[in-house]
């Protein structure tokens, strides 16, 4: 079967046919995301252009990425969980309030405008009040966004029927902190991308009618994290993927289980994202700048310049949360920057970041760079599920 995977990006939409039953790319096309009209016209021209394609997969990151808020229970257990479920889930955590809600607490929630609420709270037979008070207040609020219930399993179901009561779009998932000092964010990441599909994407009036909500399956950082372990697992090692956007840089790491991945499962790669909202070579060209003079870094010329010291700065924050990159076997840059460059400058961009002795992290020893110049992560993490196969091989071609 031949496969269309589209991502639908802010600025540029873009499309990778795929045969599926080999994992060759067959054509690659971009098209300026029309968002002053009907997000669709966009995606409908490139796939008029494509000829026909047996079905279309499609992530969208269209009207900003996956904004999480989280109200928990204990600031540094909830904080921590939120992260990981975060992380895991392509979201960006951009408010966190743990303890008993109040009227300031639920208002500064609002302010921080999440597109889904993780409400988590005690451990499986612990404690309940806290929790159920606190959706008893989201409630009386007339809280409005989607509401992920990932805490203490007995109050789950009194918990969903409240706030379903009060028509609020509402999803069970398991207790984020089943037992005390164990983490599960895979339930919550679940249940956070289903209703981020049916009620954020489908909300934001990118598109009349119910046609592309339908389409999309996937935010784009959650296709692009699936693509990343993918990618990892083609490259038989630890993997770095910067994506260096017009607003933000995101780092990706997927790491081997063993030492360099205390928290991972065994026999499954610890994939992580970190978001940096300040580092753009668009919107956010003063952040980077002044991020770089916070670091002693030298801004280069042009939009390479900028995306070295953007990717330089991410990578240093990503390892300072805890990520372990000496063995790191692959570096893969992402984004137009890299993407509309030619290659060998695309590829110096990169030494200044692999060759960071300033950064207080173990360098890679002898990785191999990649530019995804065909929009393979976002593909592959589209086609992990359907055809994993494909997806592999597509991965492999990248880091040949």
């Amino acid at each position: 079967m031949i496969a269309a995977c589209v991502d639908v990006g802010s600025t540029d939409t873009k499309l990778a046919v795929v045969d599926t039953s080999s994992g060759a790319l067959l054509h690659t096309a971009s098209h300026p995301t029309t968002l002053g009209g009907d997000v669709l016209d966009g995606v409908d021209a490139l796939l008029r252009a494509a000829g026909p394609v047996g079905h279309v997969y499609c992530c969208s990151s269209a009207g900003g990425g996956l904004r999480l808020g989280v109200v928990g229970f204990e600031a540094l257990v909830s904080a921590d969980a939120a992260y990981r479920v975060a992380l895991s889930a392509g979201a960006r955590v951009v408010h966190t309030t743990t303890g008993p809600l109040t009227g300031d607490g639920v208002r500064a929630l609002r302010a921080a405008r999440p597109d889904v609420l993780l409400l988590c709270g005690g451990t499986d037979g612990g404690e309940t009040d806290t929790i159920t008070g606190n959706a008893r207040r989201l409630a009386a609020a007339r809280w409005r966004v989607p509401v992920v219930v990932a805490g203490n399993r007995d109050t789950t179901d009194g918990i969903v029927a409240l706030l379903a009561g009060r028509g609020l779009p509402v999803v069970a998932a398991g207790n984020v902190l089943p037992r005390i000092g164990v983490t599960d964010p895979g339930p919550a990441r679940a249940a956070i991308r289903d209703l981020f599909i049916r009620h954020v994407i489908g909300g934001k009036r990118l598109s009349r009618g119910p046609r592309f909500a339908g389409l999309v399956s996937a935010a784009t950082p959650d296709a692009v994290l699936t693509g990343v372990g993918v990618l990892a697992r083609a490259a038989g090692g630890d993997l770095l993927v910067v994506d260096v956007g017009g607003a933000t840089t995101d780092v990706y790491s997927a790491l081997q289980p063993g030492e360099t991945a205390p928290d991972a499962v065994a026999g499954v790669l610890g994939e992580q994202r970190t978001v940096e909202g300040d580092l753009g070579v668009r919107w956010n060209v003063d952040g980077i700048v002044a991020a770089a003079a916070r670091e002693r870094l030298t801004v280069g010329p042009g939009p390479l310049g900028l995306a070295a010291a953007a990717v330089t700065v991410a990578v240093r924050r990503h390892t300072r949360a805890g990520r372990d990159l000496r063995h790191v076997a692959a570096v893969v840059a992402s984004g137009g920057v890299f993407r509309h460059a030619e290659p060998a400058a695309a590829h110096a961009a990169l030494v200044p970041t692999l060759h960071d002795h300033a950064g207080g992290w173990a360098l890679p020893r002898a990785p191999r760079t990649a530019v995804d110049s065909a929009y393979i992560l976002a593909s592959a993490g589209l086609l992990a599920t359907p055809f994993p196969a494909a997806a592999a091989a597509l991965c492999a071609g990248l880091i040949s």
